[in-house]
Formats: C-alpha cells, sequence, structure tokens
C-alpha cells in the first residue's frame, strides 16, 4: 500500500480526496493536515510514502514545508497538488525538493498515476507547467545570454548587483514571497518587487523562476 499524507487548507476537498484515494486498491490515506506545520509536526508519526502538498497555505506554505519535511523524512515523495499555475510556484517547489507538480484540475486517474510515479521516484509535471519549466531554462542559456555573458561565466553580471539585490536573491531562490522576503529584510513589499524588477533587467530573464535558476545554475549565491 502506497500510504498518503494530503496537505491541503481546504478541508472539504481534503475529505473528498481521501475518499476517493482510499478506494484505490493500493493507496491508503494515513491522515490529512491543514498546513505545513502540522505536516512538519506530525510526518514522524504518520510515516507516508507520498505528500500530497498544496502551495498556498496558512501558517507555513507547500514549499517551505516541503523543503523541511524533506530533511526530516527523505524517503517520502512529495508531490505538489494546487491550482497555482505560477512558474515561479513550479520552480520553489522543484528546488524544494519536490517530484512532481499536478494541477488540480488533473482528472482521477491522472491524480493516481502521479501518486504511483512518484512513490515509484519518477518525476512528473503537468504538460502546461512542463513547458513553462523549459521555457524559464531557455531564458537563461547561453544562446540567449547577452554578448557579455559567455556560457557559465557570470563575473559580468554577478558584479552589477548590489549586495541588497543579492540578499533580496537568496530569498527569492528559497521561493518566498514578496511580503515574506520583506519581512525577512525590513523592507515593504513595494521595495522588494523595486528590486526584483531590477534584478530581472540586470540578469536579463523574464520572471522570478528565471531569477532563481540563473543564480542556482551559476552558483551565485552561497547557502
Amino acid at each position: 500500500m502506497i500510504r498518503i499524507l494530503i496537505v491541503d487548507d481546504h478541508h472539504l476537498f481534503r475529505e473528498g480526496l481521501a475518499r476517493m484515494l482510499n478506494e484505490a486498491p493500493d493507496m491508503s490515506v494515513v491522515a490529512s493536515v491543514s498546513n505545513g506545520v502540522e505536516a512538519i509536526s506530525r510526518v514522524a508519526e504518520f510515516k507516508p510514502d507520498v505528500v500530497l502538498m498544496d502551495v498556498n497555505m496558512p501558517k507555513l506554505g507547500g514549499v517551505e514545508a516541503t523543503r523541511q519535511l524533506r530533511k526530516i523524512h527523505p524517503q517520502a515523495s512529495v508531490l505538489m497538488l494546487t491550482v497555482s499555475e505560477d512558474e515561479h510556484d513550479l520552480y520553489a517547489a522543484i528546488r524544494a525538493g519536490a517530484l512532481g507538480y499536478l494541477l488540480k484540475s488533473a482528472t482521477t486517474t491522472e491524480l493516481i498515476d502521479a501518486i504511483q510515479r512518484v512513490h515509484a521516484k519518477e518525476a512528473i509535471l503537468t504538460p502546461g507547467m512542463a513547458a513553462k519549466l523549459l521555457n524559464e531554462f531557455a531564458s537563461i542559456s547561453p544562446v540567449s545570454a547577452p554578448p557579455h555573458i559567455s556560457g557559465d561565466n557570470d563575473d559580468g553580471v554577478t558584479s552589477t548587483l548590489t549586495e541588497r539585490e543579492r540578499e533580496v536573491l537568496q530569498w527569492v531562490v528559497r521561493g518566498m514571497t514578496n511580503k515574506e522576503i520583506g519581512a525577512q529584510l525590513s523592507l515593504s513589499p513595494h521595495t522588494v518587487k523595486a528590486h526584483i524588477r531590477t534584478i530581472l533587467d540586470k540578469l536579463h530573464v523574464r520572471s522570478r523562476a528565471g531569477a532563481a535558476a540563473w543564480a542556482t545554475r551559476h552558483e551565485v549565491l552561497k547557502s
């Protein structure tokens, strides 16, 4: 049996999902909780094989919960199950250790197949999200890079980032929202947004996810 933990802040959704999965012959929902804090605090008790994790939840969101859960219980495979089609959420989830990213619009058959595949340690993405991920990596490829960037040499770009921009970028890489970054750095969300806009211009990428991917690829940030 595949032991499943559901983490989602919508009670009725959790109930319906648990009922449906428990009818599958090889699956058992061992528990369902409403946020990442509860998941982290009780994962040792549940010992799930697969965690179905929402992205946006109160107290502790799915990305940070995934990062912490993977440290505590690395045997578990995390499958993000969300309504978010934001490529930043996608990239942050993958960086945090999620093996899959599935939208809640998926069919029952697609969900069961995804659970079985991540349990087998295969990666799975909703097709549209996979295309977004590929587009983000294409945006930071050497082919599309400006003339002063050659291959993996990032010196020209890195030196243009201010210390504050590096700090902001570090939290972007970790999947934090503008509000969360502002709380960490004592800045307003508006100021954080302005810094991120400047960072995107300097790195020649289109989105936060692209900036995170660029920083990771070039090992600009040491965490």
